[in-house]
């Protein structure tokens, strides 16, 4: 192997941050049964009611799956809030779907949502605080010390937003035209085939971005550092006022 070949402390200083980012990208999404708990009821609901045209089995079957993946998250004693937040999804859209008894509207709560998300997205980044960077914060354990101290990776975590934000806001282009326009199946369909490629694409982006900015800053390290050297300091201090006393006790 000649040096070329050799992996340097740079390079291995990257893929260590890649492999941070990647594992701190999976926790907060929630990884691939994150996206399977979000995707499956909605798709029990469209291919019931495509077969049927049954709204309340529909309904009760989506909401019925929905629960079980929080049982089953339960009963492994995993972190739950992927799967409670779909629960709480599936409910309203089937309070709002048996109100009003149109079953495009068991649709619209979800829809609803992601606009109000990607607006949250372009908003915050304008006002200099990019959700994303409040959302991963905590997860990289820099908490805010982004918007002061680490301008680069404020940088990422903006442009990371903006993709999150533009994303979200053209598929609201695509569903919203199509809940006025287009049937129960063709919308439940459509929304199907949207809920996976916009959220992998947003999530690569951030990958991009935060894989190419500056390695966030342990918060809680420094704390932990600052509490030991006082601690130390402290010691020493108690150490000195008493030279005597060690003595008579030795």
């Amino acid at each position: 192997m000649t040096s070329l070949d050799k992996p340097t402390e740079e390079t291995t200083a990257d893929d260590g941050a890649r492999a941070v980012t990647e594992a701190a990208l999976l926790e907060a999404f929630g990884g691939i049964r994150g996206m399977v708990e979000t995707v499956l009821p909605g798709l029990l609901f469209v291919t019931i009611f495509t077969i049927n045209k049954d709204l309340h089995w529909s309904a009760i079957a989506a909401l019925a799956v929905s629960l079980v993946l929080v049982a089953v998250r339960l009963a492994m004693r995993d972190t739950v809030k992927h799967a409670f937040s779909g629960v709480f999804g599936v409910a309203f859209g089937v309070v709002f779907a048996m109100m009003t008894g149109n079953a495009k509207d068991f649709y619209l709560p979800g829809m609803l949502y992601t606009l109000g998300l990607g607006l949250a997205y372009i908003v915050t980044t304008l006002a200099g605080v990019p959700l994303i960077g409040l959302i991963l914060g905590p997860v990289f354990k820099e908490n805010l010390s982004w918007r002061t101290r680490n301008p680069g990776r404020k940088k990422a975590y903006a442009k990371a937003s903006w993709a999150w934000g533009l994303i979200l806001l053209g598929k609201c282009a695509i569903l919203f035209p199509l809940y006025w326009w287009a049937d129960t199946t063709q919308l439940g369909w459509v929304l199907i085939a949207l809920k996976i490629p916009p959220f992998l694409l947003a999530v690569w982006l951030t990958w991009v971005f935060l894989a190419k900015a500056p390695a966030p800053i342990d918060v809680f390290a420094e704390m932990e550092a600052q509490e030991k050297a006082e601690e130390e300091r402290a010691a020493a201090e108690g150490g000195g006022r008493n030279p005597g006393r060690h003595r008579r006790e030795a």
